[in-house]
């Protein structure tokens, strides 16, 4: 890899709290100029105290995202003091809780937006993927749009020409090419909106959380194509939530909280340490007023608990076995009800999912117990989802993180003092023995060699 082909040093961004954020973009200026009639006749231009917008960061930023200026509270700053290199080819990736800056840190790397205090260098074309449909236009077929995307790229009509192909098929939209994007669903924009990004050849390309959009396969498909855009020389940085995907597709990663960036490095080591910096434990959940409990006028839920044994006082161990109880007012007597568990990990990865039996379930209260093995789970963290559902598909409630708890390690097996790799380490029965020897000593009689005599 040759020098940095992105240098930001010393970036800041910072917003005003009670305004809107203001569009610089063409579309949002020509929006401005055709609502002035508007505003004129209604009697009345920008209101001096309008709350902030829903896609301005300040509105969506955490009460710790910066200090005050001098004081006034009427700033808040979205990113502060950000320095890093990226070098050519390199993928690093970005994360952070919500509101921690990192849409607003792809943005200004885009010139999408200005910063307030410092500067970022690019060397390169930027390529940008920041939300769903990001320079398309709504009235324009998707072949229209492939074009006119090349074009902002600045590419020539002829090397579009010979990537026109390639882009349709990855984006898996050929038969509604001719139609225009206000009818394609928000994946279909997704997937053609990816399919231009990478395949019109930038240097340089950001990439937010935009991949949640598609289903699975296409999240494979799109993780491969970054990782080959990666092998040729390419840099990326990119965005998400997803740190199985974090992990797999990049070198380096820069934790971002509160705006700053609070750490850098290696992407297993940052993600191993942002988990356990954000890791809750929450044994139990408990909703006494059923008025305002989870729920409606089907079901509320009273209760979820994760029981240890009773003779266990220390944390849960890979050795422990426990229970989750679910309790829940039904108003709904003689319903088919039953309770679906969802067990993921940190990395949002599901675990498993577990479902209880199907009854005709009287109304008043209604408990359900499951069981989890000692020997099963690996060390780490996991919070519960929650469905309930009638009539075995009809989703009545669901409820997210109802509890979470952290499993660790117990005592060292054999001379393995590591964590064991897996989502899961169940202890499976083994059965060794000895089939005989004869067949093994008679294979090495033959091919023993005597020694010649000296």
């Amino acid at each position: 890899m040759s020098g940095p082909v992105i240098r930001v040093e010393g970036l800041g961004k910072r917003y005003r709290l009670g305004e809107g954020l203001r569009h610089t973009a063409l579309r949002n200026l020509l929006g401005d100029v055709l609502r002035l009639p508007l505003r004129v006749l209604g009697g009345g231009g920008r209101p001096s105290h309008a709350p902030p917008s829903a896609e301005s960061p300040a509105a969506n930023a955490p009460a710790d995202a910066g200090p005050a200026i001098n004081g006034n509270s009427r700033f808040i700053w979205a990113l502060k003091d950000v320095n890093f290199e990226v070098r050519q080819g390199e993928v690093v990736g970005l994360i952070g809780r919500n509101g921690a800056g990192k849409s607003t840190l792809l943005k200004i790397l885009a010139r999408i937006t200005r910063p307030t205090e410092g500067h970022a260098e690019i060397h390169g074309r930027v390529g940008s993927l920041l939300e769903v449909g990001t320079g398309f236009h709504s009235e324009l077929t998707g072949r229209e749009n492939v074009y006119m995307s090349g074009a902002i790229l600045g590419m020539r009509k002829a090397e579009i020409n010979r990537k026109f192909d390639e882009i349709v098929a990855f984006s898996e939209v050929e038969r509604f090419l001719d139609t225009p994007l206000k009818h394609y669903s928000s994946g279909m924009q997704m997937r053609l909106a990816f399919a231009v990004a990478a395949h019109l050849e930038p240097e340089i390309l950001f990439i937010d959380e935009v991949l949640a959009v598609g289903d699975a396969s296409f999240q494979k498909k799109c993780l491969g194509k970054m990782n080959d855009i990666s092998k040729q020389g390419r840099t990326i940085i990119f965005v998400s939530h997803n740190m199985t995907a974090l992990r797999a597709l990049c070198t380096r990663l820069l934790w971002l909280e509160a705006g700053r960036v609070k750490e850098s490095g290696d992407s297993a080591e940052i993600i191993n340490h942002y988990l356990q910096n954000h890791r809750v434990e929450n044994l139990e959940s408990i909703w006494n007023d059923a008025s305002t409990a989870p729920g409606d006028d089907r079901v509320r839920l009273r209760s979820v608990r994760v029981i240890l044994p009773a003779e266990n006082t220390d944390p849960i161990t890979v050795h422990t076995e426990f229970r989750i109880e679910f309790m829940y007012w039904n108003y709904m007597p003689g319903s088919v009800l039953n309770v679906s568990m969802i067990l993921n990990n940190l990395e949002e990865a599901c675990v498993f999912s577990s479902i209880s039996d199907f009854e005709a379930r009287p109304a008043g209260l209604i408990r359900h117990t499951v069981e989890i093995p000692g020997d099963f789970l690996n060390a780490g963290s996991y919070y519960v989802n929650l469905h309930i559902v009638k009539d075995t598909s009809i989703g009545v409630l669901f409820h997210k993180n109802v509890v979470a708890f952290e499993v660790v390690e117990s005592e060292s097996v054999g001379n393995w003092y590591g964590k064991s790799p897996g989502v899961v380490r169940p202890k499976l029965r083994w059965h060794s023995e000895a089939t005989g020897s004869g067949d093994c000593a008679a294979s090495t009689a033959k091919n023993s060699v005597t020694p010649s005599p000296v």
